[in-house]
């Protein structure tokens, strides 16, 4: 009974990590992400990020001192380009994980490692109002005023992922994210806010074949509503600062067709970033968000630097 007690806990734990994991990389903050730019402008970009804090449970479970550290490494290539005479922009992602996860269960400690690729993302983004696809001379006697944009996120089943593992890199599933976003300049001011709807395929090899869960079970993930919401201000050209801010909720599991409550999330971030420019192509960008308000999942704080190398011209 006590063993019976302890797997059933260990489940739960882990499909708590691998919520956790997983939302911390899906509901980023990212400040400017409907500013223009010209037409065939291209960026290269590597992130490293750090997330280090504690994982949020239904208090009822007898787990404790639950922990977790995720390292991720980004590779990110950036592209601009004219869509019907609008201003279009694709961004692909391939990002590389390391999380250590622990908790005490009955006073047990369990622990967790995990190392692989995460899911490639694919963004496509189209200027819907207040600017046209422009070359470098036209952008240069252009001044945002208001934009609004469209967009859609889709994140790959490229992750590594075994199913025998309940905590994986990867998902083994679709997303997608449709989004508006508006970005309002006043003279050195930039008010940016978003809205969109995560949707998510089902995962139909989700923990297979443990004596816990036998056979091929299937696990489906409710849509979930997300915001942002981003002030920030113009120090000089390139060098700016932003205060960040995002609200998600939705997301509830079911696993072969029966719910688990505890799983919805209604989580915010608050956090701040800086855009530094080091020479004519290259800058970094630092980031630093905490979680304000965590029902289920990763109340991480996380730190991140990125650095970028962009330059005009189409691809040869």
């Amino acid at each position: 009974m006590i063993r019976s007690l302890l797997r059933a806990c260990s489940a739960v734990l882990l499909i708590g990590l691998c919520g956790a994991s997983h939302f911390c990389r899906a509901q980023g903050l990212s400040p400017r992400a409907y500013v223009i730019v010209p037409v065939h402008s291209n960026a290269l970009t590597l992130t490293y990020s750090f997330q280090d804090g504690n994982i949020v449970f239904d208090p009822t479970l007898p787990i404790s001192n639950s922990e977790g550290r995720i390292s991720t490494e980004i590779v990110s290539y950036f592209h601009t380009m004219s869509l019907f005479g609008r201003s279009t922009n694709i961004n692909v992602s391939v990002p590389y994980s390391i999380g250590h996860f622990q908790a005490e269960i009955n006073g047990q400690e369990q622990e967790i490692y995990r190392s692989g690729l995460a899911p490639a993302t694919v963004r496509v983004s189209v200027n819907l109002a207040g600017a046209p696809a422009m070359d470098v001379q036209e952008y240069s006697r252009w001044r945002q005023k208001t934009l609004v944009g469209a967009s859609l996120t889709v994140q790959t089943p490229t992750g590594q992922y075994d199913p025998s593992r309940l905590v994986n890199t990867g998902n083994n599933r679709w997303a997608f994210k449709p989004e508006i976003g508006l970005s309002r300049r006043w003279t050195h001011w930039v008010l940016d806010a978003y809205g969109a709807v995560w949707f998510f395929t089902a995962n139909r090899n989700f923990y297979s074949n443990d004596p816990l869960f036998p056979g091929r079970n299937q696990q489906t993930e409710k849509p979930m509503g997300a915001t942002e919401l981003h002030l920030s201000y113009d120090v000089k050209s390139h060098l700016w600062l932003s205060i960040d801010g995002n609200y998600w909720y939705g997301g509830e599991t079911s696993l072969n067709g029966v719910a688990t409550p505890t799983s919805l999330q209604a989580n915010s971030r608050l956090g701040a970033t800086a855009a530094v420019p080091i020479s004519k192509h290259q800058s970094l960008k630092f980031s630093y968000s905490d979680g304000t308000y965590v029902r289920f999942g990763g109340d991480y704080q996380d730190v991140s630097i990125a650095w970028q190398y962009s330059w005009l011209g189409r691809p040869n």
